[in-house]
């Protein structure tokens, strides 16, 4: 745990809350599936072809969400309805690595911990009655597993994906702490920007602001200087400085627990008509981040994105059309290509997005909009990013020509756009039952 994010005290009496309903969610995923025993495996390495040398470890996020423990592979947590949670906690006696440390923190008394120093003796702490277990997590070797036949079942999963949805207290601790981290490597990368620095230095000084390696980033920073911004993953960072600088985009987020930030902000390099565009997407955004509430359809408010989108192509002289017209023909969906955000927390882009309820059943994307990460209807202590964009993306106009869309966009204004390559603002943000918490501004305020 990161103490300079969190309030200790606060945070483990909410550890404590969180860990019951965790027990309460596995209680009835054990019911659905038939099991008497959940047993979480946190992760193995992964070799790299033809090496003897890892990838970056990345925990099981189902075993995160129990323990905040990022960087411990081969350990299993076991839970049996009724009794305390025991983890088996391997603590390999190594030379060549540093082994884990011993386990300490808040959280420890709320499990049975026991230290193993050989993988052959994780067996003799797991359920006898293998038959009535059911596993989680990836299995890449029959061994992990140790007899449990049932792993990863759908039903079980089904439900504990639809509920993680809803944040505990203790989760929206850790996601304001992981804003507020962010917060900071935004406002380090915006300053090394304005002194002319490389994507490459940007890249640096935004490490150093929210103290991750690049492995525990909670996924690879978006760092694009000038064009580079219409890339919507762009993942490059060149060491050169271009010639002239015009705008610079940064998708970047940051962890404290296993619980992840996602962040993304748009800056003109000189006070320009660029600029004036920034703010009008910025407070486009702010209106969307207004209309967020529990009882919203966030399919709904993605289409609503396209309308407002479309009526700023019209008023900054982009496009010609009525907003039905400019949805219709495809030319919002050429500036503006993605979704309007997902669910957040112990994944970037948490699971369960398309869940109607605990069975699986699904949701759909609405027709003509393949990447939307969220279809459900919003719901207390959900939290979610909403982030539109508007870019100039070469590739999405030229599918334009030869169509009627083509006729309506103004070339001029976009081959004025593209050397800013586009814009993207995003913020983290908590559902009410009458309207949104904003993590992220939350987060920037206090910095102020």
């Amino acid at each position: 745990m990161d103490t300079n994010e969190t309030n200790s005290t606060r945070m483990a009496t909410h550890y404590a809350e969180h860990v019951q309903e965790l027990e309460h969610r596995h209680d009835l995923a054990l019911d659905v599936s038939g099991g008497s025993h959940a047993v979480i495996f946190s992760g193995a390495p992964k070799l790299r072809f033809l090496d003897d040398y890892t990838y970056p470890f990345a925990v099981n996020p189902h075993f995160a969400s129990w323990l905040p423990l990022a960087a411990t592979p081969y350990c299993y947590l076991v839970y049996t309805p009724g009794e305390t949670p025991v983890l088996i906690y391997y603590q390999e006696k190594d030379y060549w690595h540093t082994p884990p440390a011993a386990p300490e923190g808040y959280w420890t008394e709320h499990f049975d911990i026991r230290i193993v120093h050989d993988l052959d003796d994780v067996s003799q702490h797991l359920p006898v009655a293998g038959q009535k277990c059911i596993l989680i997590g990836e299995i890449d070797e029959a061994g992990q597993a140790h007899n449990i036949e049932r792993v990863n079942p759908t039903s079980a999963l089904n439900h504990l994906h639809f509920s993680r949805a809803r944040k505990t207290a203790y989760e929206l601790d850790c996601l304001r702490a992981a804003s507020r981290r962010g917060a900071r490597g935004h406002r380090a990368a915006e300053r090394a920007f304005r002194a002319g620095k490389s994507e490459f230095d940007i890249h640096l000084d935004y490490c150093r602001a929210v103290a991750h390696t690049e492995k525990e980033l909670p996924y690879g920073n978006i760092i694009a200087l000038n064009e580079n911004g219409a890339v919507l993953h762009y993942q490059h960072q060149s060491r050169e400085v271009p010639a002239v600088l015009h705008s610079f985009l940064i998708d970047a987020g940051a962890t404290v627990n296993g619980y992840a930030s996602d962040i993304t902000r748009t800056y003109a390099y000189v006070d320009d008509e660029f600029a004036e565009l920034i703010a009008r997407m910025d407070a486009l955004q702010q209106g969307l981040v207004a209309e967020v509430r529990a009882g919203v359809n966030f399919a709904e408010l993605h289409i609503e994105t396209h309308r407002r989108v479309a009526a700023l192509l019209t008023e900054l002289k982009f496009a010609t059309g009525s907003v039905d017209a400019l949805i219709e023909s495809g030319v919002t969906a050429a500036f503006y290509p993605h979704g309007l955000g997902h669910l957040l927390g112990l994944q970037v882009h948490d699971v369960g997005g398309f869940l109607a309820d605990e069975h699986g059943n699904i949701i759909d994307r609405p027709s003509g909009h393949p990447f939307l990460r969220l279809t459900r209807t919003l719901d207390v202590d959900q939290v979610l990013t909403i982030e539109p964009g508007l870019y100039a993306i070469d590739m999405l106009q030229k599918n334009l020509v030869g169509t009627p869309a083509h006729k309506m966009v103004n070339q001029e204004r976009v081959r004025w756009l593209q050397k800013f390559g586009g814009i993207r603002i995003e913020d983290n943000v908590r559902v009410l039952a009458d309207g949104a918490e904003n993590l992220t501004r939350d987060a920037f305020t206090a910095l102020d």
